[in-house]
C-alpha cells in the first residue's frame, strides 16, 4: 500500500544492516536496501519482498552520483522516503603502522563520508514525508571513547559528531525530521574475522532501531548506547 512508510538502508546485505531490514519488514515498512554486495542484497530482497515491498540497489556509498540514484530508485519503486539509516562501514586492526594506506582511505571514505553522502541525498525526500522524516546514523561505543591506536575509533567519534550536527541543524531550521546516533558495543557480525563471544546478535540492535523509529512524532531519541552485560568498556 502506497502509504505504509519507507525505510533506506545502506549496508543491508549482512549483520546489522539486513537484520534491521527484517525487523522493518515485519513491522510493515517497506525497504530499499543498498549495499555492494549485489549477491546477498538480491538474496535479501528476494526473502522480503512480498507484493513489491522490498528493492535492492547495488550502491558505493563513497559516490555521492551512486546514492542520489538510490533515492531516485527508491522514490520511483515507492513514492516517499520516512527514515533513512545510514549503517554502512567497516573496521580496521588497531595500530597506526598496521593496514595500508589504501585500506585507510577506504575505510574514511566509507564510515565518514559515506555517512554524510547518505544525509545529504536522502534530505530533501525525508521533508517531502506526510508526516516527518527520521534519520539513523551507525555510530559506535568506539564513537564514544578513544580506543588506541584505532582509526576506526576515529571515523566513528565522527558519525558521532556528524548527528548531534545534523540534529542541531534541523532544530535551528524548525525542522522536525528526527536524528538517532546508534552506537553498538561488541556484535557478533561479518565486521569480526573471528566470531567474538558473549556479544550482541545484530537482532539486538535492529530492535534498538525500530525502537526509535516507532517513538511517538513528538519524542526524539537522539542517541542509543548498546553494549552487551559482558563488555566492561
Amino acid at each position: 500500500m502506497a502509504d505504509r512508510p519507507v525505510m533506506l538502508i545502506t549496508g543491508a546485505s549482512t549483520g546489522i544492516g539486513a537484520a534491521t531490514a527484517r525487523h522493518a519488514a515485519r513491522d510493515g515498512f517497506r525497504v530499499a536496501l543498498a549495499a555492494r554486495s549485489a549477491d546477498r542484497l538480491e538474496a535479501l530482497s528476494r526473502e522480503l519482498n512480498q507484493d513489491g515491498d522490498a528493492i535492492a540497489v547495488s550502491t558505493d556509498v563513497t559516490d555521492f552520483a551512486a546514492q542520489e540514484a538510490l533515492v531516485v530508485r527508491t522514490l520511483e519503486a515507492f513514492g516517499r522516503l520516512d527514515v533513512a539509516f545510514a549503517n554502512a562501514g567497516f573496521g580496521a586492526t588497531r595500530g597506526f603502522l598496521e593496514e595500508t594506506p589504501e585500506q585507510w582511505r577506504e575505510m574514511v571514505l566509507t564510515n565518514v563520508l559515506g555517512a554524510a553522502y547518505t544525509i545529504r541525498a536522502t534530505l530533501p525526500a525525508l521533508r517531502e514525508t506526510a508526516e516527518q522524516g527520521h534519520v539513523l546514523l551507525t555510530s559506535s561505543v568506539a564513537g564514544r571513547r578513544v580506543l588506541p591506536g584505532s582509526l576506526y575509533s576515529a571515523t566513528k567519534h565522527a558519525v558521532t559528531a556528524m548527528a548531534e550536527a545534523l540534529r542541531e541543524e534541523l532544530r535551528n531550521a524548525g525542522d522536525r525530521i528526527r536524528v538517532t546516533c546508534i552506537e553498538p558495543g561488541m556484535v557478533d557480525t561479518p565486521f569480526f574475522s573471528q566470531r567474538p563471544e558473549n556479544a550482541l546478535q545484530p537482532d539486538d540492535i535492529a530492535r534498538a532501531v525500530l525502537y526509535a523509529v516507532q517513538q511517538p512524532p513528538h519524542v526524539d531519541v537522539n542517541e542509543l548506547l548498546i553494549r552487551p552485560t559482558s563488555q566492561p568498556g
